[in-house]
């Protein structure tokens, strides 16, 4: 049965909803280190997920914690709950966000926000690199160089990510790049850094469809925050739309096709699916405050 997995960072556990609302379980529990991207290995029977850490030891608990103390963590566990393992230890990175994977490549991507990279490993965690680096030192406090989403398009060899900036400031932006650093140059320097978009409310988690379109989660600031958002980039790059409004501060993506689309709220905990063909949107569970990373997954 195909369920929606869930990170809960208020109640510390990997939740499984069943995809007509009936029943909610726990899969996980003490999952402590504020999770925040899950993506699920079908093939291998495995789920992975991203930590952001331990928050900053003076900024305490809640929705005001900073997460600038470097450690991030990247945890596995099989399907059924078992066998849960640390793959890239604590303190590898600074503050995991949304994953992604290219399992046929057998590669995880993963944004590091406050880190200011984007990264990726094997799937066993073993050849840690860091593909792009949006800022260094003093920079960590513009969050203008806040890496958060993730998509990879291993057909075209290419990887999207968001740049959120300051909560409500209209400051964010989309971009993409290779997934291979050009020859010569290092995930600091490299030129082939492509701007998507700008000035964008907030955005957050990315999600690539199989007809080239870029869907994304934004946070920010109404009327254009708060919003589901879906762009062209292949074969060419055109001007986005806004496909649903109204979140609780919109922040986990999944979707099985590009028709539907599960939306997960942090604010109020809600998980709502958008349905492009009959124009519904709904709340499928609402599993309180604290909500972050979701991923579809057949357990």
């Amino acid at each position: 049965m195909i369920e929606l997995l869930v990170l809960h960072i208020a109640k510390r556990e990997i939740q499984a909803v069943a995809l007509d609302g009936t029943h909610v379980r726990t899969l996980v529990t003490d999952v402590d280190e504020t999770p925040d991207g899950i993506v699920v290995d079908q093939a291998r029977g495995h789920i992975y997920w991203t930590n952001m850490g331990r928050p900053d030891p003076e900024s305490g608990r809640g929705a005001r914690s900073t997460f600038f103390t470097r450690n991030g963590s990247l945890e596995r566990v099989n399907l059924d709950g078992s066998d849960r393992r640390t793959i890239v230890p604590r303190g590898a990175f600074t503050t995991g966000k949304q994953l992604t994977a290219d399992f046929d490549a057998g590669l995880l991507y993963w944004c590091d926000r406050e880190g200011m990279q984007v990264l990726r490993c094997r799937l066993d965690g073993s050849e840690l690199e860091t593909l792009v680096v949006a800022g260094t030192g003093a920079d960590t406090q513009d969050p203008r160089n806040h890496c958060v989403g993730i998509a990879v398009d291993p057909v075209h060899r290419l990887i999207y990510w968001t740049q959120k900036g300051a909560p409500d400031a209209g400051q964010g932006r989309i971009f993409r790049c290779g997934s291979e650093i050009p020859a010569g140059q290092t995930a600091a320097d490299r030129d082939d850094i492509e701007l998507l978009w700008k000035d964008l409310p907030e955005p957050i988690d990315l999600d690539l469809d199989s007809v080239g379109r870029l869907v994304w989660t934004d946070r920010g600031a109404e009327p254009d925050g708060n919003t589901l958002n879906r762009g062209q980039v292949q074969p060419h790059e055109g001007t986005y739309t806004i496909l649903a409004r109204g979140y609780d501060e919109a922040i986990g993506l999944a979707s099985p096709d590009s028709v539907t689309y599960y939306v997960s709220e942090l604010r109020s905990g809600g998980i709502r699916v958008v349905n492009l063909q009959d124009g519904s949107d709904r709340q499928l569970a609402q599993l309180g405050p604290g909500v972050t990373g979701i991923a579809l997954a057949e357990l």
